[in-house]
């Protein structure tokens, strides 16, 4: 075999090895250089773009659903014996709710009716009393005449000497009790006639007969009020206690009607927020139970006190023990246009103010 030629052995070497680690270290700094500025100016870009996207609005996750409420109750006592609305029904103003037992209220109507009767047969019977009529007033004024003209008699046989003083003074006393008689019979006119008189609160007609006629319209009302309407249009909640033969209690709300067409939200923002916001600004609203779901609104008032102000133990910080915490403010949004999906008091939200100012840091 011929021996290999030694130069072409040379190249073949020169060709094949691999570079050498001091060949490749300039390209791996020029790398790492590359990455160390490449990150910080993509997080500060990164920044940059966050708090480019922060100007003119402000935000909240703070917010929740709220719609106006009304407890019904009733407002006579008695046990439920009719239901005609359950949890859930939408319902109308003026719809029946539920009935309660009407019968102690008839009866108390019947009652009332028959005093009624009473007090118009006690004015019947005083205006033919004698005591009105004057009879007694004309007997005793015939029995003064009598009792006078028989004074005079013995007063003359007095004075003739044919009478005795014991006749002379019965004859006077016969006169001042007969007198006394008309004053008494006089009296008892009065006292008849003020019996019927009627005074400037229900005039022509007799208090006795006007205070039995209060007490039927008082029962007649109470018997209206056993059928329990809705005041408002809106849907039937909390009607678990709206069973038949359940005993009511009156002004003890048993269901709630919450209100159609109330629906707004209540977003508790920063107190540091609040020098951009103004009352007309624009909203978007987003629901965690509809995550598709974005409707728009306006801010329409802002609250006048934070909620810890209006806890039911609101904070003494006058103790010194004092931590400064960032207050949170109600704003009221009002939702435009109808919602295609049901939106439930209660449902948390998140809300964006749009202010239209830059944020000052």
């Amino acid at each position: 075999m011929a021996e290999a030629d030694p130069a072409r052995a040379t190249e073949a070497a020169a060709v094949t090895l691999p570079p050498s680690p001091e060949a490749q270290q300039p390209d791996r700094s020029w790398g790492r250089w590359a990455l160390m500025l490449v990150v910080p100016l993509a997080l500060m870009l990164g920044g940059w773009l966050y708090w480019q996207s922060l100007q003119g609005k402000v935000s909240t996750d703070n917010a929740y659903i709220k719609q106006d409420m009304v407890s019904v109750s009733a407002e006579v006592g008695g046990a439920i014996t009719e239901v005609l609305a359950k949890d859930g029904d939408k319902v109308q103003a003026g719809q029946l709710l539920f009935r309660i037992d009407p019968e102690p209220f008839r009866l108390q109507i019947a009652e009332a009716n028959a005093a009624i009767a009473g007090a118009q047969a006690n004015v019947i019977a005083l205006r033919n009393d004698a005591d009105l009529t004057g009879t007694d007033i004309a007997a005793a004024r015939s029995d003064v005449g009598f009792a006078e003209a028989r004074f005079e008699r013995v007063r003359a046989l007095r004075e003739k000497g044919f009478s005795t003083k014991a006749d002379y003074e019965a004859a006077e006393q016969a006169v001042i009790q007969a007198r006394e008689r008309v004053r008494q019979a006089e009296d008892r006119q009065r006292e008849a006639r003020a019996r019927l008189a009627t005074g400037p609160a229900v005039p022509g007609v007799n208090p006795q007969v006007a205070a039995a006629e209060a007490r039927r319209a008082n029962a007649e009302l109470s018997l209206r009020r056993t059928e329990v309407r809705a005041p408002v249009a809106g849907r039937v909640a909390q009607a678990d206690r709206l069973q038949p033969g359940q005993q009511v209690v009156p002004s003890l709300p048993v269901l709630t009607l919450v209100r159609e067409g109330s629906t707004y939200v209540e977003a508790n923002f920063k107190e540091t927020d609040l020098a951009e916001m103004a009352v007309g600004q624009r909203a978007e609203i987003r629901f965690d139970a509809y995550p598709d779901l974005v409707l728009k609104g306006r801010v329409a008032s802002i609250g006048a006190g934070t909620g810890a102000e209006f806890s039911v133990l609101p904070a003494q910080n006058a103790t010194g023990n004092w931590v400064k915490v960032t207050q949170r403010v109600p704003v009221r949004i009002a939702i435009e246009g109808n919602s295609p999906r049901r939106l439930i008091a209660g449902l948390s939200s998140e809300v964006t103010v749009f202010t239209g100012k830059k944020r000052q840091n």
